[in-house]
């Protein structure tokens, strides 16, 4: 078994904030780390493998072995319910699922329609609240639904809140709040603990 410990990572403003922690953390990674466009790197020094991929993804790569740990957000592990541990919040990557639509609007009463990239976050909030609604899964632009009269809200990530603004939505209700959490593979934690729990405990100490 290798000793290298893989670690799956989104890219974007999470890769970003998530390498900034582990450099807090003590992990020596090289400055062309941050421009690199490889989805594989490596780091001998300190026995890492960095696989970078879609936020979406980086649970199921986590759940199947391939990488051992990951640094996925609150909204992906909600919405994928991969079989993982989740050991830390990184704290990093603020944000929050929001219900959104165009103002001064109600839902339609007869075939409520709900646009999202989260299914299954929207339909369990749904229903929590006895609303029995359509939901129609997109995988980006997601503000367009309302302004095109497919759906009568959506179900989005927010961040500042300035795209709802500049499409011309509002927030109708804040759903959960979501930051950026270290994820394991359960098999990957019986035969790597100590190096894991070694990186858990010096993530814990700068979050």
């Amino acid at each position: 078994m290798s000793n290298i410990l893989t670690i799956a990572m989104p890219k974007g403003r999470i890769f970003e904030e998530a390498v900034e922690l582990l450099r807090k953390a003590g992990y020596k990674l090289p400055p062309e780390f941050d421009d690199s466009r490889k989805l594989i790197i490596d780091v001998a020094e300190e026995g890492l493998r960095f696989i970078l991929s879609k936020p979406m993804d980086v649970a199921t790569y986590v759940e199947h072995g391939v990488a051992d740990v990951g640094i996925a957000g609150k909204d992906v592990l909600l919405e994928e319910e991969r079989d993982v541990y989740e050991l830390l919040d990184l704290k990093i990557s603020h944000c929050y699922l929001a219900v959104a639509g165009l103002p001064d609007t109600k839902m339609n009463e007869v075939a409520p329609r709900v646009a999202t990239k989260y299914p299954n976050v929207a339909e369990a909030y749904f229903r929590e609240q006895g609303e029995q609604v359509e939901i129609i899964k997109l995988n980006g632009s997601i503000e367009l639904a309302p302004l095109i009269g497919l759906s009568d809200r959506i179900v989005d990530i927010v961040s500042t809140g300035r795209t709802l603004k500049e499409n011309g939505l509002i927030e109708y209700e804040r759903i959960i709040d979501v930051t950026s959490r270290f994820i394991v593979n359960p098999v990957s934690y019986r035969i790597k603990d100590l190096q894991i729990d070694e990186m858990v405990e010096r993530l814990s100490k700068v979050v």
